[in-house]
């Protein structure tokens, strides 16, 4: 495999692991590339950071890391400029993993569980939610490595309804889809909307919002509108909801999404 080309799957890595033009990789993907790829001297990978794809060769497979150097620096052509955050109602059992990969894909820039009064599924402790989150993060990784995306988008800690619609409130544009709204949908909004650089996606969990939630959300600014006459799953919704936004505020017309053929 040394000094062959080959291209390799991405590889993420922090600001801090690139110094002038050498980049340390460590950790899983150290391992992954060292026991699984058994890469060598002179191999060619992708390795992001921060928006950025850098075509780095290989220069030294050590003991506890990989050190390559950059060849190219190139801004990732994935990114959307519009950057939407995803406030997902805690879903019970596993869910949450289809709608981060599915969202991940789609371009969705982070994703807030967010902690509603019907929400069915519970975190009982910050260790438990800890640990979700870690989870969760690993699954927008990998989601990231496969979509050909130029950053991993943040996973955050669980927070409650009310918390989450005073941080969607500072977004250009921030929107809940609700079971009661039957005319009002994204192409109405959307119309209306100018330079929309941010943007939230509230989805609730399997028992939907309480009107107080609708009100609350509305007094901060939160668009309630409809995604059609059928009733959707949670974990459709968000996927629905976020490739309807996309579609309406131009990410998906520059022709560059592909599908994958795994």
């Amino acid at each position: 495999m040394g000094g062959n080309g080959v291209q390799m799957s991405r590889y993420f890595v922090s600001s801090t692991q690139i110094l002038g033009n050498r980049i340390t990789i460590i950790g899983e993907d150290y391992q992954h590339l060292k026991k699984v790829l058994r890469c060598e001297k002179g191999d060619v990978i992708t390795v992001c950071c921060d928006g950025f794809d850098y075509e780095s060769e290989i220069y030294e497979v050590a003991n506890d890391c990989i050190l390559a150097d950059i060849i190219n620096k190139e801004t990732n052509l994935t990114e959307s400029e519009l950057k939407v955050t995803l406030y997902q109602g805690l879903p019970k059992a596993d869910k949450m993993d289809l709608i981060i990969q599915k969202c991940v894909e789609l371009g969705v820039n982070a994703i807030v569980p967010v902690i509603t009064e019907r929400c069915i599924s519970k975190i009982n402790t910050d260790k438990d939610a800890k640990n979700k989150v870690s989870r969760w993060q690993k699954i927008a990784l990998e989601a990231a490595k496969q979509s050909d995306r130029g950053i991993v988008p943040k996973i955050f800690m669980p927070v409650r309804f009310s918390e989450a619609v005073e941080l969607a409130s500072k977004s250009n544009l921030s929107v809940i889809p609700y079971e009661k709204e039957s005319s009002t949908g994204f192409k109405a909004i959307v119309s209306k909307c100018f330079a929309v650089e941010t943007a939230s996606i509230f989805i609730g969990p399997e028992g939907g919002y309480t009107e107080q939630e609708i009100q609350l959300a509305e007094s901060k600014g939160i668009k309630k509108l409809t995604l059609g006459p059928r009733i959707l799953r949670t974990e459709t919704a968000g996927i629905v909801a976020l490739s309807l936004m996309m579609y309406e505020l131009g990410d998906v017309s520059n022709g560059r999404n592909k599908v994958c053929s795994c």
